[in-house]
């Protein structure tokens, strides 16, 4: 892709000017691609899409702690300086940054911006739009933001179309990436003084889509606009075919299902086994008006579990913790729960190269772990390690025994059925906050189980509201989350374990970890240069968290599970990253 370059310029900067920038090696598509691989350029548009969210929105801001916002934001309304491929680990290609210089060493990044870049309103996006974004995300963004946006040295706008960011010092690869991916705001329309408070007021962004309908807890209805500014770059051609994209949001996964079988809503990326296997048996599924298939799933699994919040004092203790994974068990849910659908959780990166279980810790691995003598267990370390796995009765006294045997060595002892701390006699209770019947149901079997070694679990269930405004202030003993992974972790690994995001309300370091050792992992991961050194440090990481025992490791599902109107259209390839509903269309009449 030619591009002018304006200004004076040291010619070894010249040399870098890149159309694509990948996290390790080089993109997959060179300068002058047609379109992206999984994407049908010819794809018709028009049309309508309904979509369903389970639980509400009180704003229409996600990118602050404050309020539940929709997807429909960044998804479709605001635009990044690049944008991600779908079917490579973690490349960015040119979407308003036309092009960038980036050295080897990546001490800086430069993005030349697209002229032709409009917001919805009109106004040219500039470099001063840019350099706001970034402003304002680095004082009021998410935790995520803020801390690595505060890598950055400096900030310099070099004309209307050019900025460049000063990395010098951070040491941190993947931070051009994240900048490349920061949402764009308009300047002339979007008050700094404010932007940290949840607002139902539509954005002005550079995306596809104006927001055009806003109902707080009923629905968010998008239109595609007639004057966006790029529908023939190359990146976006077969993207963002419906000319309205409708979300309605429900209450519950029950009605939520209910109104998918009335026909109210088009696509479903189905979740529960349970309904999966039993659920999908109804007319239009019967008689072909609803199709359902079975994708691969590629990327990492990530990693599902019932999550300690290791600030409370009852949780501090490592023994207890692993103690209370010995209750959960695994085979007797999933044969009799989820039609033995589900795969044992056993690594942050399941099912991928980067996970450490069931291999021993490489030389590279054990040079990264070697000042922290302490961090990782030797039966880790050497890849013995697997989660408990009780006898599938429900009620084995084995894994029993050994729960008994570490919560005694942490200071807790049975009595009169009671289990209760050595010193202060004070029983062991806590509670598991949930917000769906479907985690409540797996919360209290994992509650009865507990009771048969004296511990007393509340099961609470509450709204969608008051349960992101706990977690993102942390006020819960136990959660059941989901830290999904991407083929490249990077920064959000901080977000997730990072002891400086435990301290942040809003981040996703659920647990409250905070370990030296983490820590220098993640760091590890993101001074990589080679893929050798890159999986040495994320399993290194891997293994530390393991042995921390944050979590009690549930499950995940092998394969993506669609139902959808039969009307709907997509593309014969599938990405990496699974289906995307982007790509899709609908049939003409």
């Amino acid at each position: 892709m030619a591009v002018a370059i304006c200004g004076p310029m040291v010619a070894a900067e010249a040399e870098t000017l890149r159309h694509a920038i990948a996290m390790h090696g080089e993109p997959a598509l060179s300068v002058g691609f047609p379109h992206l691989p999984y994407a049908k350029p010819d794809a018709p548009k028009g049309g309508r899409i309904t979509l369903a969210i389970q639980g509400t929105f009180d704003s229409l801001n996600p990118f602050i702690v404050l309020g539940v916002a929709p997807p429909a934001i960044p998804a479709y309304v605001v635009q990044s300086l690049m944008i991600r491929s779908q079917d490579e680990p973690f490349t960015l290609y040119g979407l308003v940054a036309e092009s960038v210089e980036l050295p080897d060493d990546r001490s800086f990044v430069t993005f030349h911006l697209n002229p032709k870049a409009r917001f919805s309103d009109g106004h040219a996006l500039t470099a001063e739009d840019v350099r706001f974004t970034f402003d304002v995300l680095r004082k009021h963004g998410k935790p995520f933001y803020r801390t690595s946006f505060g890598q950055v040295k400096k900030v310099d706008v070099q004309d209307a179309y050019r900025i460049r960011f000063d990395l010098s010092g951070s040491n941190d690869r993947e931070l051009p990436l994240l900048i490349a991916m920061m949402p764009i705001f308009a300047a002339h329309a979007t008050n700094p003084d404010t932007f940290d408070r949840t607002t139902l007021t539509p954005p002005i962004g550079s995306g596809p889509y104006t927001i055009s309908e806003v109902r707080p807890g009923e629905r968010v209805v998008l239109k595609r606009r007639k004057d966006f500014w790029a529908d023939d770059l190359p990146v976006l051609r077969g993207l963002y075919n419906f000319d309205e994209i409708r979300f309605d949001l429900y209450r519950d996964a029950n009605t939520m299902f209910e109104a998918f079988k009335a026909g109210l809503y088009d696509y479903r990326l189905e979740g529960d086994p349970t309904r999966w296997a039993t659920g999908y048996d109804f007319p239009s599924a019967r008689d072909g008006r609803i199709k359902r298939e079975t994708l691969p799933i590629q990327l990492p699994k990530g990693m599902s579990g019932f999550v300690f919040n290791t600030r409370r004092p009852l949780f501090a203790d490592v023994r207890v913790r692993e103690a209370l994974g010995y209750m959960f068990d695994f085979d007797w849910l999933n044969r009799n729960l989820f039609y033995g659908y589900l795969k044992r959780s056993d690594s942050f990166f399941a099912g991928s190269e980067l996970a450490s279980t069931g291999r021993p810790a490489s030389e590279r691995e054990r040079q990264l772990l070697n000042p922290f003598p302490d961090a990782v267990r030797e039966d880790i370390l050497e890849g013995r390690w697997s989660p408990p796995s009780p006898d599938g009765t429900g009620r084995d006294r084995d894994m029993a025994r050994h729960a008994l045997t570490l919560l005694s060595e942490a200071g807790w002892d049975l009595k009169n059925n009671v289990l209760r701390n050595r010193k202060t006699g004070e029983p062991f209770r806590f509670e598991m906050l949930v917000n769906s019947r479907y985690q409540e149901r797996l919360a209290l079997n994992y509650a009865q189980a507990l009771e048969r070694i004296g511990i007393g679990v509340r099961v609470r269930l509450v709204d969608d509201v008051q349960y992101w405004r706990r977690i993102s202030r942390f006020e819960y003993d136990m959660i059941q989350w989901v830290w999904p992974a991407s083929a490249s972790p990077g920064n959000e690994q901080r977000n997730r374990w990072g002891s400086e995001a435990a301290q942040k309300d809003g981040s996703f370091n659920y647990a409250g970890a905070t370990s030296p050792a983490i820590d220098r992992m993640i760091d590890a991961l993101l001074e990589a240069k080679t893929k050798e050194d890159f999986v040495s440090s994320v399993r290194a990481l891997d293994r530390v968290l393991l042995s921390g025992f944050y979590v009690i490791p549930l499950f995940y599902v092998g394969d993506q599970w669609l139902a959808y109107d039969s009307s709907l259209k997509r593309p014969d390839r599938t990405p990496l990253f699974g289906a995307s509903v982007d790509t899709w269309w609908r049939a003409p009449n």
